[in-house]
């Protein structure tokens, strides 16, 4: 059997799906918390700095996110369309697998010269946003250094996506950890000035952040060029001539995943912008409890990619519907244990982030660990939402999906969070995000019930 072809007698039954769906979650699980690493530690010694500093690095973080969300829907298209290849088992596959990994840089070229100009005039945005002129100018100037992060990061999760498809993770996983030791080593040197070198405060986290990405992508782009497994694909042969119809096609079905991805982002977004117009004393808490709920979110987003290439390999309706509900089992339950250690033990979690001895640390902390709360309660929904998506990504079904995203987030969850935020500040815009993703997690599952129960197949997107 090729390298290059699924092994479809690996999930014959309930609990060889099980095995072989952990087998490719927990890799990819490690990556994206590998990746999330990153950012927790970035903030976390940013907070030491002043909870200012916090406030100013989540505005331009969120402005960033969104930007990025979109070229990261584009790469999430070459996992299910890399994976029906393999499942063909076409002469041609090699070639076609080549096409698509070369589309996905060139698509995210396209995509990063726009946003690199939207980002470079961050700050009347983030007035425009109501946010405080000094807070605004602060992002700004750590999102001068950081925006440079977007391309190498689109790199890396283009390979990243496709050693997913292909089943061979395990070098995402050793080029993300030692991207995570040289992000905390260069904070450390960057923010307070240590070896010499001078201290830049939040420009130093920018920095650290970009070199860190810069080397994500060049060490995976190494490290796919050199090993055995993957030399015959040849995947940098040709990158100069641009694959215009395999372009068109991560774009027709990875477009919508981009825009689903950022309508979700951008209600969190909002939610900042929000909290930092009616509540700004607590943005440092939205802060904390916003990249904790991110972290515990990178497991049920790893089963969700094993998802969409378990899904997308297999062969019969049946194989597929197996595939798909033993993955979205296997995301609740995560989230059910993610949301019980949320709920009970948040002080230490937030400890994490604020020195207690810092003015204002216990108002932070008491209004984090409400937040925190609220969260734990919306994991289930979040890591149902996310698994449904990747399940019905893997049948190549976008476009509803999207459209349900847009109107879960931005029909029901903001215009809840807008009513509430008035009398409720943060805690308002909080339930305002839990309402939006059980809407969106109840309208998926109606949609994958419909193709599990041998209905209809969702139109190709």
């Amino acid at each position: 059997m090729s390298s290059l072809t699924i092994d479809q007698s690996r999930a014959t039954s309930w609990r060889s799906e099980f095995s072989a769906c952990l087998r490719l979650s927990i890799p990819l699980i490690l990556t994206n918390a590998i990746e999330m690493a990153m950012n927790l530690t970035s903030a976390a010694m940013i907070g030491r700095i002043n909870p200012e500093a916090l406030g100013a690095s989540t505005l331009g973080l969120a402005l960033y996110n969104t930007c990025l969300m979109f070229g990261i829907g584009l790469t999430a298209a070459i996992s299910p369309l890399v994976a029906r290849e393999r499942g063909s088992g076409a002469v041609a596959t090699t070639d076609a697998i080549r096409r698509l990994v070369h589309a996905g840089f060139w698509n995210n070229i396209i995509v990063v010269i726009p946003v690199w100009c939207l980002l470079w005039e961050a700050a009347p945005v983030l007035r425009l946003l109501g946010q405080e002129s000094r807070l605004a100018d602060e992002a700004a100037s750590y999102l001068h250094v950081m925006q440079w992060s977007l391309l190498p990061a689109l790199i890396y999760l283009v390979l990243r996506s496709l050693l997913a498809a292909l089943e061979r993770p395990r070098w995402a996983v050793v080029t993300g950890v030692g991207a995570v030791v040289l992000n905390f080593v260069l904070n450390w040197l960057l923010i307070d000035g240590h070896a010499g070198l001078p201290a830049l405060g939040l420009l130093g986290s920018g920095l650290a952040t970009f070199l860190s990405n810069l080397f994500m992508a060049g060490a995976l782009s190494v490290a796919v060029a050199v090993d055995p497994r993957f030399r015959k694909l040849r995947l940098f042969q040709g990158l100069g001539r641009v694959p215009w119809r395999a372009c068109a096609t991560l774009w027709r079905l990875g477009a919508p995943i981009g825009i689903g991805i950022v309508l979700e982002v951008g209600m969190f977004t909002a939610a900042t912008a929000l909290v930092g117009h009616y509540d700004p004393v607590s943005l440092p808490a939205h802060a904390i409890a916003l990249q904790v709920a991110s972290f515990t979110f990178m497991v049920p987003l790893g089963i969700a990619q094993a998802a969409t290439v378990r899904v997308a390999g297999a062969a019969k309706r049946a194989a597929s519907a197996r595939a798909g509900w033993v993955a979205l089992m296997l995301g609740l339950g995560v989230a059910l244990a993610s949301a019980v250690v949320l709920v009970t033990v948040p002080e230490p979690i937030i400890g994490l982030f604020i020195d207690p001895s810092e003015p204002g640390a216990q108002a932070v902390t008491r209004a984090a660990a409400l937040l925190l709360g609220i969260a734990g309660i919306f994991q289930l929904a979040d890591a149902a939402q996310v698994v449904l998506g990747g399940m019905l990504r893997g049948l190549q079904d976008t476009r509803m999906p999207m459209l349900i995203a847009m109107f879960s987030y931005w029909g029901v969850g903001l215009p809840l969070a807008f009513v509430l935020v008035i009398n409720n500040a943060t805690t308002g815009v909080w339930i305002g995000l839990t309402a939006g993703l059980f809407t969106v997690a109840l309208l998926l599952l109606g949609r994958w019930w419909v193709f599990s129960s041998g209905g209809r197949r969702p139109p190709i997107a």
